[in-house]
């Protein structure tokens, strides 16, 4: 086993699953700069390997088992189509983005063209989108670069990790702590940050988060 073959079957896999180096580290919980190839080598020249611990993330986020990865480092150069399992494409936009106008229509589903994509196990709202988050609003549960999926059609009930929009344009992630005929209670997943009592005529949709790169 070389160095160079397991660097290049997880640049294989990243390639793979429609992803940079990056991407792959971001989508298995990691430093997105982990797999960068200046992180290959340290600065005396030594070879740098990727920890088990970081293949295990990785493996998991993408749905591979060790058997495929171990073909793509003794040189196969994809994967057979068997062993990607059932993948799909979803928009993808930044936390912050989501907030601004012309990405969603009244009813919440991701719409315009100016979205990214990211290949992901299948999710079977076909309205699904993904969002990259962003600071630490939502720490411990979310950091910052997770990728959380979220389901406009999915069943919401209490204690559930949901997004909501409100009618004044403020995009969040909290926990539904109740929700009456009247209002909606929502507990900040970071103790640091506020939670909110609305009335439903100021919510225009809340979506349950049903998957979660960490």
């Amino acid at each position: 086993m070389k160095h160079e073959d397991i660097w290049r079957a997880l640049d294989t896999l990243a390639a793979e699953y429609g992803m940079s180096a990056s991407g792959l580290a971001r989508r298995a919980g990691l430093d997105p700069t982990t797999f960068n190839p200046s992180k290959r080598r340290m600065p005396d020249g030594r070879a740098r390997w990727p920890s088990t611990e970081s293949v295990a993330k990785v493996l998991a986020a993408t749905g591979a088992d060790l058997s495929t990865f171990t073909a793509l480092v003794t040189g196969a150069r994809a994967l057979p189509s068997a062993a990607r399992g059932p993948i799909r494409r979803v928009p993808l936009i930044g936390f912050a983005q989501a907030g601004g106008e012309g990405f969603f229509d009244d009813g919440g589903y991701p719409v315009g063209g100016g979205w990214d994509e990211v290949s992901l196990p299948e999710i079977a709202d076909p309205n699904a989108y993904a969002l990259e988050v962003s600071g630490d609003s939502m720490e411990p549960v979310f950091r910052d670069g997770d990728l959380v999926i979220v389901s406009p059609n999915a069943p919401i009930r209490r204690g559930d990790r949901v997004v909501v929009r409100t009618r004044a344009g403020a995009v969040m992630t909290k926990q539904l702590q109740r929700r009456s005929a009247r209002r909606v209670e929502l507990l900040s997943l970071n103790p640091a940050h506020p939670s909110y009592s609305f009335e439903l005529p100021e919510i225009a949709w809340m979506h349950r988060i049903v998957w979660a790169s960490q």
